[in-house]
């Protein structure tokens, strides 16, 4: 008994040090305790219990997954883009970079993989293995946006199940949304209808925005019949506004229906809705796009007895239907009134009055248009530009053309792929082949990067030039190595003329640097480069004379043609 009460006080005395020590000594969380460290009078605590070693009673924090590079980000991005067919062993290829995965790397991939479905939905399958990615809502609505591009709906409805049964957040009418665009872009409207009939089944209660959101990009995509006969059903569940409304007044003007959307709009009247601005604006563009535009002017003059005063919008509606009837002095007249009333036009209606100008071929008028643009801060956009260098490039006016990239460099527009395919076609086309040069060497410098189709307009226009096919060459073998896939007909352009001009052996050093190509799209067009020439050389191996000089034939026949 002695013995045993003898141990019993010892017991207390090293629990009440332990606990002691906890207290004094928070400067060193993560090292095991051990009484004998300190207290040597008296054995380890452990002994008394277990013959195994202490564990640390506080683990080390975990370190977080290192801030992802772009370069990371790139590498990450074209392994999904070369490895997209389903049989590509993706995980081995992306193994290297599991060490970094991170929600942030995560989400920064699938902004730029919009267009790889397939791939994306691999990669976040794969990534949410590691515990340095945590799914956030907005990392599944990127990801049910990717899959909704590429029409993977069955896999889409899997992605909110699982958020329902299994993540620890809710989910957002705003996911719907994005699942109600996919549906419309695919021209499937009843569908899209149903996934706002199925927002109940994962705990949300539709509201009367998710309602204007479904009704608005239906009627965007040309759905004005099916959002009208779906909102006749509900609309005695919701409590409908002048916007509801405005958005089927529009959508029905946008088919050319403006009848239908005079009906709508007295609807909106007989239920009492307030008249506002935009509910104005959208009868009287449906009115000018039925063709009705004087109907809509009388309208106009009446909206001052209902309270109402035109804004930009208002007039722009006017300036656009003349426009597109070329009656360009009565959009001059309206434009006359803006400035009166200083009202000041935004960049989409100059730019219907710009292009109205260079229809009709009057580019001086054009340039004064722009000042005015300047003077008022209103900027003008590529579009602006672009609509301008289409007339030059049209009248192959290389001087005039080249001056206005400098002023869109000097008023910080940057040119986009239209601008230099426009202008790069008309450099060839005349045959100021240093002025092609200058311009391509300039685009890097001016943060553009050339894409398929500007490759395409190099070679295409470098084909059709006497003396130019090693220009053309050169620039497929840069496109190929930059690891862009070439258009097909891109790769049948060149194969034909190599081979009417006798060059069969760069045919085969084309199709060898495409084979060693890190991209599978570009490994396949390989084929395509060698062509039928490859199949008839295997037949030819074990055939006559005489079948040599029919492929002779057929190869210069084909050229011909």
């Amino acid at each position: 008994m002695a013995a045993a009460r003898a141990l019993h006080c010892h017991s207390r005395k090293a629990f009440r040090l332990l606990f002691q020590s906890l207290l004094s000594s928070p400067s060193h969380p993560s090292r095991p305790l051990s009484l004998s460290s300190s207290h040597s009078s008296f054995p380890p605590l452990h002994s008394h219990f277990s013959s195994q070693p202490q564990s640390p009673l506080r683990s080390p924090p975990l370190q977080a997954p290192p801030r992802p590079t772009p370069d990371d980000i790139n590498e990450i991005c074209r392994i999904l883009s070369d490895f997209r067919a389903p049989h590509h062993d993706i995980e081995l290829e992306l193994s290297p970079f599991a060490p970094k995965i991170s929600t942030n790397l995560v989400e920064q991939v699938l902004k730029r993989t919009k267009n790889l479905g397939f791939s994306a939905h691999r990669f976040f399958l794969w990534a949410k293995r590691f515990p340095g990615f945590q799914p956030t809502m907005t990392s599944y609505r990127i990801l049910i946006d990717i899959l909704g591009g590429s029409k993977q709906f069955p896999l889409i409805w899997d992605l909110l199940s699982e958020v329902r049964d299994k993540e620890s957040f809710e989910l957002c009418p705003d996911v719907f949304w994005v699942i109600f665009g996919s549906y419309c872009r695919a021209n499937l409207p009843q569908d899209a209808i149903r996934a706002f009939n199925r927002m109940v089944d994962f705990g949300i209660r539709p509201r009367i925005d998710d309602l204007h959101h479904l009704l608005y990009l239906l009627c965007k995509r040309k759905f004005a019949k099916e959002a009208q006969e779906f909102f006749d059903k509900v609309k005695f569940d919701y409590e409908p506004s002048v916007k509801s409304y405005t958005i089927l007044t529009r959508g029905w003007g946008d088919i050319g229906e403006s009848g239908i959307a005079r009906e709508v709009f007295d609807e909106m009247l007989d239920r009492g809705c307030v008249v506002d601005i935009p509910a104005s604006n959208s009868l009287l563009e449906a009115l000018c796009k039925g063709g009705n535009v004087d109907e809509a002017y009388r309208l106009f003059r009446e909206m001052g007895s209902r309270g109402l005063n035109p804004d930009a919008c208002t007039y722009s509606i006017f300036i656009r239907a003349y426009c597109e009837g070329n009656d360009i002095y009565s959009a001059f007249r309206v434009l006359d009134r803006m400035r009166r009333y200083d009202i000041v036009p935004n960049v989409y209606t100059y730019n219907c009055i710009l292009r109205s100008l260079c229809m009709n071929e009057k580019v001086e008028e054009v340039y004064l248009l722009l000042d005015e643009m300047m003077q008022r801060e209103v900027n003008p956009d590529t579009w602006s530009y672009n609509t301008i260098l289409a007339f030059h490039c049209h009248h192959c006016e290389v001087n005039r053309a080249l001056r206005l990239i400098d002023r869109m460099e000097r008023e910080a527009c940057m040119p986009d792929r239209h601008t230099y395919n426009m202008l790069l076609k008309m450099l060839i086309r005349v045959g100021r082949f240093d002025r092609v040069k200058e311009l391509w060497d300039s685009m890097e410098a001016r943060g553009f990067y050339p894409p398929v189709s500007t490759y395409a307009v190099m070679i295409h226009g470098f084909l059709k030039k006497r003396g130019k096919l090693e220009e053309a060459c050169k620039y497929f073998e840069i496109m190929i190595d930059e690891g862009i896939p070439p258009y097909n007909s891109t790769c049948e352009l060149l194969k034909n003329r190599l081979i009417g001009l006798g060059f069969l052996q760069q045919i085969d050093v084309l199709a060898d640097k495409m084979e060693r190509s890190t991209s599978c799209s570009i490994r396949e067009l390989a084929k395509t480069v060698r062509g039928e020439r490859f199949r008839r050389r295997s037949r030819r191996a074990a055939s006559t004379e005489e079948s040599e000089d029919e492929w002779e034939l057929g190869s210069r026949s084909d050229w011909l043609t």
